[in-house]
């Protein structure tokens, strides 16, 4: 499983302390992976789906809420699944979200010790899924210093829930593969550079590779091409600065790398399925982050 297993290159930014994809789909379309920020994955209508963290793989139930250390390899596969509405809610945890002296107090003793069992991968009981699953909903309604204290008042009931259950035999672990190196490069890269002009070439030869074998191998790691791929970090930059201030669609598009109005609405359109106006009035795009 090793050689199959690739490093995801999340959107969550340096600046970001955690992110939440809230989605409804048919399909669950990523490879096994691993990254260095914690996730929390939520679902409903999953009956029949393929659960595989570390060295575990099940067949899940209808609903379930797994808390995946960082660097675990994890991935669900859509397996004997039938239903057509899988509602996924997956959140991307910053390895800093809790400054370590933060965690050494008693108050958050329970949080330090799910983080520290999180290597292994936990899987919460189904009651306490369905119970938190209204509060992860409303986080996406949720905004300012609420939305971060909601949430770490959700990690602190499930670090004191019942019946939790670890996942993997083995640990995650630090992984050093060579296409490590070459995705944290072209993160790095991508996130100082993304209001510039970033051309294939260019980014090929940071990593000595040839632009078609480069494509191939962004679209391997992301399921994106790295047009694509650049294009999602500029909306992802751009839904923040949207919610976040009170620039114009303009400015931000500019801000942002776009090279004109029309194409940035038309990309954010394709990406968020509404426009970036609506985006902001409604604060209903399906993604959330908080600094």
């Amino acid at each position: 499983m090793i050689d199959n297993v690739h490093r995801e290159i999340t959107q969550l930014t340096p600046e970001d302390s955690f992110l939440i994809y809230d989605r409804v789909k048919d399909d669950f379309d990523f490879p096994i992976h691993f990254h260095p920020e914690y996730e929390l994955n939520f679902i409903q209508n999953g009956k029949g789906v393929r659960r595989i963290v570390g060295d575990n793989i099940e067949e899940i139930d209808d609903i379930e809420l797994v808390f995946v250390g960082s660097n675990l390899v994890h991935a669900w596969e859509l397996h004997d699944c039938k239903s057509k509405k899988i509602h996924e809610i997956t959140i991307h945890i910053n390895h800093d979200l809790l400054d370590e002296k933060l965690l050494a107090r008693n108050i958050f003793k329970s949080i330090k010790d799910m983080i520290d069992k999180s290597a292994h991968g936990i899987l919460f009981s189904k009651k306490i899924a369905k119970d938190v699953a209204p509060r992860l909903i409303k986080l996406t309604k949720t905004d300012g210093i609420d939305y971060y204290l909601e949430f770490v008042s959700i990690l602190y009931d499930l670090a004191n829930s019942r019946n939790q259950r670890l996942l993997s035999n083995t640990t995650s672990q630090k992984r050093n593969f060579e296409n490590s190196s070459k995705i944290k490069k072209v993160y790095d890269f991508i996130q100082e550079n993304f209001d510039k002009k970033i051309s294939l070439d260019d980014i090929s030869a940071l990593v000595n590779m040839t632009p078609v074998s480069f494509n191939r191998f962004i679209k391997k790691r992301t399921g994106k091409t790295f047009v694509n791929y650049v294009n999602s970090t500029r909306i992802s930059r751009a839904s923040k600065l949207l919610l976040e201030t009170d620039l114009s669609v303009s400015e931000i598009s500019f801000k942002c790398g776009f090279n004109n109005i029309a194409n940035f609405n038309r990309i954010f359109k394709k990406e968020k399925n509404t426009t970036p106006t609506d985006f902001r009035t409604e604060f209903n795009g399906g993604i959330k982050r908080v600094l």
